[in-house]
């Protein structure tokens, strides 16, 4: 035991997301092609986006951003899930946990800090419409999203390197689908105190900072749209924000009922459905939310879709 003890975890059993061996076909095929979904529109955003003129603006900018952060976030877990739902030993070496916890916390920290940004974006352009290229220029675009992954690398490194000291002795079972922080802290049988005030001072901060920012900037917005006249104004100038404030309730309702509740309500049915919400289904979904709420990206869309048609035909 006392070797056990001393001894670091070669490898975690990562228990996925349910015990019932006749459910893991259909879970397989269902995560599969979400997964498939999720590559597929979000690259082509990233392509439609690129290769359109008209769209190199701030705003598509960051939504181009966002849709690789999106696959990125999707691919650190959902292969490995996969690929445990038809396997019959579902380990993970200790390594790979640690390198896979280390990107899960990168990309969740990268979406939330550009939800953000682009929330204030939206805000500079509804209420300040004159100055909008001025202040969101090419540079202060760029700086953002470099600021932006740095800012997430650095928090993911942090994180990663206090779970990597811990020692693990009470079990190497982890009661989910990947390396989740709060599930590996659990298995730690060295103390967590370091760990549990950084999650609730600097990790706290890195989730309610930017959802500060977003609320802020939307409150700005909503009080600019209720000083316009007509109906039809406020209506044509709320949906160029409504896409993004869908994309922004789906991932904080679900990040912040996941990790910012009471521990006596944790119950792990919850815990895993919350974490498909935000890790596949949400992904999956934000392609989905900005081209059919956007004419510009709709028209984009169609006009690739168009140029693939006509070279069919011509061949």
């Amino acid at each position: 035991m006392e070797q056990w003890n001393q001894t670091s975890v070669r490898e975690f059993l990562l228990l996925g997301l349910t015990e019932h061996a006749e459910l893991r076909g259909f879970l397989f095929v269902v995560f599969l092609v979400m997964y498939l979904i999720n590559i597929l529109w979000n690259g082509s955003m990233i392509l439609v986006i690129s290769g359109n003129s008209q769209l190199h603006t701030p705003m598509y900018f960051f939504l181009c951003n966002l849709s690789f952060v999106d696959m990125s976030f999707t691919t650190v877990t959902v292969p490995k899930m996969l690929s445990n739902l038809i396997a019959d030993k579902k380990s993970i070496f200790f390594s790979e946990c640690i390198a896979q916890l280390y990107f899960f916390i990168v990309f969740t920290t990268a979406e939330c800090v550009l939800l953000s940004i682009m929330a204030y974006d939206r805000y500079v352009a509804i209420c300040k419409p004159l100055h909008y290229f001025t202040i969101m220029n090419k540079n202060v675009c760029i700086s953002m999203s470099a600021a932006l992954f740095i800012t997430s690398f650095l928090n993911g490194l942090l994180h990663t390197l206090l779970v990597a000291r811990l020692s693990f002795c009470n079990s190497n079972k982890i009661q989910h689908f990947y390396c989740d922080l709060a599930a590996l802290l659990q298995l730690s049988c060295t103390d967590i105190s370091i760990n549990e005030l950084v999650i609730f001072t600097e990790g706290s901060m890195m989730v309610m900072l930017p959802f500060l920012i977003i609320m802020t900037s939307y409150i700005q917005i909503i009080a600019t749209i209720l000083k316009i006249q007509s109906t039809g104004g406020r209506r044509k100038t709320f949906s160029t924000c409504s896409s993004h404030l869908t994309v922004v309730s789906l991932f904080f309702g679900t990040l912040i009922f996941m990790y910012f509740r009471p521990s006596s309500s944790y119950s792990l049915e919850k815990d895993r459905i919350t974490s498909v919400v935000y890790n596949v289904l949400s992904p999956m979904l934000n392609p989905f939310i900005y081209s059919l709420r956007n004419s510009d990206v709709k028209m984009a869309l169609k006009r690739v879709l168009q140029r693939k048609m006509s070279c069919r035909d011509k061949n």
